[in-house]
């Protein structure tokens, strides 16, 4: 096990030392995701002035280090942007290795990818941010002389052969990712032909998306109380207890300070989103920085370019977590709110209501209705059936007499059969 102590820059010095705890505490949480990693620590380090080439002034970085010998850390994390100059400089200072928040949840992202767009998608950022880093993989910075004996002239440097050597295997990661993201929009423009309307559960990393996704689906993804236990989206076709057949997508996790890296490697992944007829946010309401967390992925769904006029859902999971007196005040607030719901994945109180909100946004208003099939449309009356929108069947001599609830769109469909 590798021995790491995380340390949280404080830059801002107007910020509430509150808010640096919290992102000390989801900065601890991501470096335990890591595996074979025993985090023994985290602090939060005021600097007034960041120093360009080493980040901290000279009296913290011989702090630190003391900190760092006398606990044996082998590997430094960094919550924040750490250059090039500042990561080389504090390594020859502090004698280990030093991870900044890219890196770090650039590691996570690698160990966790399951697919094989996930790989590449991984790959690619890894390798874009390695591109700017290369500064620090080298000591022997001279450059390579070119043709024989003197008639060549100053070769290229190493960092320019290995940037060129990285530029090269982007192309090619590239050419196979597009491959890819060619094959995943067939399968876009395939789920566009069924009538099912698409779901995209959206929200922070850990905010219990998965759970639900279980729940709703039967399915067994991955669920687990930790960042980004799940990278790669998931679908899967799934008739609600309201009887309205939805496909059901599963997206990767955001966070607060995305790296850009990712979020342009992952585009095609998060896509999905922008091709949902409905989304819902997950939020995990008991933790104690939801409201920050909620503007996080607001700010990347508009980055994203998600249309404004696309419904949208607020589920408030995790009431389970919460002592009786929040939750009742909570529910009663929710209850006021036409969009919000305050619900539990992991026991199912709340999702009823939710899921009758999703079915009336995603049908319109329903009304029921009695028809008269004659005993030789198979078709239509297998097509209602199908669709769960029969609620009672009886036979007359003229045909099926069936009772059906089913709205303006349903009934647009059912008349083209």
């Amino acid at each position: 096990m590798t021995r790491a102590w995380v340390l949280h820059p404080d830059i801002r010095s107007d910020r509430d030392r509150r808010d640096a705890e919290m992102a000390l505490e989801e900065a601890v949480a991501l470096a335990a995701a890591l595996p074979d990693i025993d985090v023994v620590g985290g602090d939060v380090v005021p600097v007034r002035d960041p120093h360009p080439g080493h980040l901290f002034g000279t009296g913290k970085i011989e702090e630190l280090k003391a900190h760092i010998e006398a606990n044996e850390i082998e590997l430094v994390l960094v919550d924040g942007p750490v250059s090039p100059v500042q990561q080389r400089n504090l390594e020859k200072q502090w004698k280990v290795k030093l991870l900044d928040r890219t890196g770090l949840i650039l590691e996570i992202f690698s160990d966790r990818a399951a697919t094989r767009e996930g790989v590449l998608q991984v790959e690619m950022a890894a390798l874009s941010y390695q591109r700017t880093r290369l500064v620090r993989a080298w000591t022997h910075l001279e450059r390579q002389r070119g043709g024989l004996g003197f008639v060549g002239g100053p070769g290229e440097t190493q960092i320019e052969a290995d940037r060129r050597a990285i530029d090269e295997q982007l192309v090619r990661l590239r050419r196979q990712l597009d491959r890819v993201v060619k094959t995943r929009d067939l399968h876009r423009k395939a789920r566009a032909k069924v009538p099912f309307p698409i779901v995209a559960l959206v929200g922070y990393t850990n905010a219990g998306k998965s759970t639900l996704f279980n729940r709703l689906t039967g399915a067994d993804v991955m669920a687990k109380d930790m960042l980004f236990a799940t990278l790669d989206p998931t679908m899967r076709a799934v008739r609600l207890p309201t009887g309205l057949e939805v496909i059901l997508s599963d997206t990767v996790g955001f966070i607060s300070d995305l790296p850009t890296e990712l979020v342009a490697a992952f585009r095609a992944t998060l896509e999905e989103v922008l091709a949902a007829d409905i989304v819902v946010h997950v939020r995990d309401i008991a933790h104690p920085n939801t409201e920050e967390q909620a503007r996080d992925v607001e700010s990347i769904l508009s980055s994203l370019g998600l249309p404004a006029e696309v419904p949208r859902i607020e589920l408030w999971n995790k009431t389970d977590r919460l002592d009786a007196d929040t939750r009742e005040a909570l529910l009663a607030r929710a209850a006021r709110e036409d969009d919000i719901f305050a619900v539990s994945a992991l026991t199912g109180d709340g999702l009823p209501e939710m899921l009758e909100a999703v079915t009336e946004r995603l049908q319109g208003e329903t009304v029921e209705e009695t028809l008269v099939l004659s005993f030789d449309d198979g078709k239509r009356r297998s097509w209602l059936f199908g669709k769960g929108l029969v609620q009672s069947e009886t036979q007359g001599e003229d045909g099926f007499h069936l009772s059906v609830r089913w709205s303006a769109k349903d009934r647009a469909q059912f008349e083209t059969l």
